[in-house]
């Protein structure tokens, strides 16, 4: 199909068609692969081709193309320090692949309930951002016109991306995994760079070259784990308790901090913003930096109560503290977004840590309500920015009645990010018990400021959106329908999957822990929870339903806005101490000079930069 849409070199409706049709198909066929798998019961029957020399074949070509197109852009751009890491990462894996050191025999697809979640994150998300970018690329240009128009190329890319995703979640296969893993990073580089600016270009292979870097570090435990310890398969390693895996698990699991841009790899997803939007909404919601986080929660019982466990949530507990206070400090909306998902994703990386089913289960609720409510926001995000020709927080002041539609989708994608009963915040309960359990007081206050400042800047930009004190007047809403497609179903899910959490948590998570950890685990979710949430979704909508109708048939009263000063009686100007008139205005608190980017930043680079090389040096250094 990529092939197909990288022919259709301009914007046609027989692109667009090809987009949805084929989409749709792909979204139809993953989504009815994970109601299989996740009704059967029994995931062992879902697994797949152990003879394999064919594919094997084709995934060692593979590597070798991959790492021919870094090395020529490397050489075109003169970035020539990313030839090192993509020389470092392949080269000796195709040599073990070569001289036959590599474990044969083994399954190489095998489809659990967590790929089977996975699926549906892919299938459905995945597919819709793509949907959402057929016609929006269309706009872009039309808006850019200095930038060459690629679009057919960026769509290929996209799914190129989303197929390798499928490839790496199907995957048991260790070498199979890094084959897919490459994929993305090298995919993720290229649409960084779609606009070929010079920002462009260093943010790309700033991406590139952290990614590489995890790469690295995962060809190093694909080795140690088939020449030393005889296995090829991801499951064969999960195994809970045995301290000799812990030394490729740590591998993995650095290469899994680069992907899912904890700090101090947290840079490479700040500069992807450069791309345009749906490249954002792809790589910041239901793929790249879910790789990452996938990785670690698959590895979460290896790394219970060991030292790689502890430093894995102290990394990612530190990540969700700390760009959660970045995010107040910033008014650009896809940067806040960007270190919302940073942060988002510090959360879900200190929950694998603890290697507790608690920890496991938040994880994996975070990841799915994550997913949507991000997707939808980036979508959303560049939809206001095309009809105000902005995306600062500040603009955006009374958009409910300037664009009410795209206003409240906003707010329902703000909320289930933040607010009780959508699965965010609950899950940060499920996580906050296992930080106790794992008698770390630390983790414990990094959640606790960390939610404290989340609820900062979502409150924010929420009231921002809601209040009203100029006269606003009603703008056109120009979003294409291809984008509605996509951003209609997002506002759905996020709503359906508030009142279906009880019944997700009983039917797709808890087999996730019973496989995960090879017992019957007892439910997070009680009887008394699912009580309790339901009281709160029922009052979500039953109190502005009821507010609704109280207020029939009383007349409204105008109020004017309290301000510092007497109000001059248009709601724009207000009467000073000194009798002048002045213009209002009202603007958010962003409290640069506390913990701006210039103070911030790069303290918290260092910080988690020492963090890893301790790691690294103990556990890894120490076994050899």
């Amino acid at each position: 199909m990529a092939i197909v849409i990288g022919l259709l070199k301009k914007a046609s409706p027989l692109r667009s068609a090809v987009i949805m049709i084929g989409g749709f198909t792909i979204m139809i066929a993953a989504v009815y692969v994970a109601v299989t798998v996740i009704t059967s019961g029994d995931t062992s029957q879902f697994m797949y081709l152990q003879e394999t020399h064919l594919p094997d074949t084709f995934v060692m070509v593979g590597e070798v193309f991959l790492m021919c197109l870094v090395c020529f852009l490397s050489i075109k751009y003169k970035k020539y320090y990313a030839i090192l890491f993509s020389l470092a990462g392949t080269i000796p894996v195709m040599w073990m692949d070569l001289t036959g050191r590599v474990v044969e025999g083994n399954t190489h697809i095998r489809i659990d309930t967590f790929a089977a979640v996975m699926y549906l994150i892919v299938g459905v998300v995945g597919i819709l951002i793509c949907i959402y970018a057929s016609g929006y690329m269309k706009d872009y240009h039309n808006h850019h016109t200095d930038v060459q128009d690629r679009s057919n190329y960026f769509l290929a890319l996209m799914f190129v991306f989303l197929g390798a995703m499928f490839g790496l979640i199907s995957s048991d296969n260790l070498g199979w995994i890094y084959f897919f893993w490459e994929i993305t990073s090298v995919c993720s580089f290229l649409m960084i760079g779609y606009t070929r600016t010079q920002e462009a270009v260093d943010n790309s292979f700033r991406a590139l070259w952290m990614n590489l870097l995890g790469g690295c570090g995962f060809a190093a435990g694909l080795m140690i784990c088939n020449m030393k310890f005889e296995i090829s398969n991801l499951s064969q390693l999960t195994v809970m308790g045995y301290a000799p895996y812990l030394v490729p698990a740590t591998l993995f699991a650095f290469a899994a901090l680069t992907k899912s841009a904890q700090f101090p790899f947290s840079r490479w997803l700040l500069g992807a913003m450069v791309a345009p939007t749906p490249s954002s909404a792809l790589l910041h919601s239901a793929t790249m930096v879910k790789i990452g986080v996938y990785m670690l929660i698959r590895l979460s019982p290896v790394m219970k109560d060991s030292l790689t466990g502890v430093m894995i949530t102290v990394i990612g507990g530190f990540t969700f503290f700390a760009a959660s206070l970045l995010a107040i400090t910033v008014s650009d909306g896809k940067k806040v977004l960007a270190y919302s998902t940073i942060s988002n994703l510090g959360l879900i990386t200190a929950c694998a840590g603890t290697g507790t089913t608690e920890g496991v289960w938040a994880a994996v609720m975070l990841v799915l309500f994550h997913a949507v409510s991000k997707s939808l926001l980036f979508q959303t995000v560049g939809d206001i920015e095309n009809c105000m020709h902005s995306r600062d927080i500040e603009d955006m002041h009374g958009l409910i009645i300037k664009l009410p539609r795209l206003a409240f989708i906003m707010i329902i994608g703000i909320c289930g990010m933040f607010m009780a009963p959508f699965g965010m915040l609950v899950s940060k309960w499920a996580a906050l018990k296992s930080f106790v359990d794992s008698g770390s007081v630390w983790l414990v206050l990094f959640l606790v400021f960390g939610s404290g400042s989340t609820l900062f800047y979502w409150a924010k930009w929420l009231g921002k959106i809601c209040t009203v004190i100029h006269q606003s007047f009603e703008l056109e809403d120009i979003t294409p329908r291809s984008e509605l497609v996509s951003i209609f179903p997002l506002t759905s899910l996020i709503i359906i999957m508030c009142f279906a959490f009880p019944w997700m948590s009983g039917h797709m998570i808890q087999p996730i822990l019973n496989e995960a950890f090879y017992t019957k685990i007892p439910d997070v979710i009680g009887g008394s929870d699912v009580i309790i949430m339901m009281i709160m979704v029922a009052m979500v909508f039953m109190i502005p339903i009821g507010s609704r109708f109280l207020s029939i048939g009383k007349n409204s009263k105008m109020t004017m806005s309290y301000v510092a000063g007497v109000n001059a009686g248009d709601d724009r100007h207000y009467i000073d101490s000194f009798g002048k008139e002045r213009a209002l205005y009202m603007s958010n608190w962003y409290m640069v000079d506390y913990f701006g980017e210039h103070k911030l930043l790069k303290p918290c680079i260092w910080v988690s930069t020492v963090l890893v090389a301790v790691m690294l040096i103990i556990v890894v250094g120490g076994a050899f």
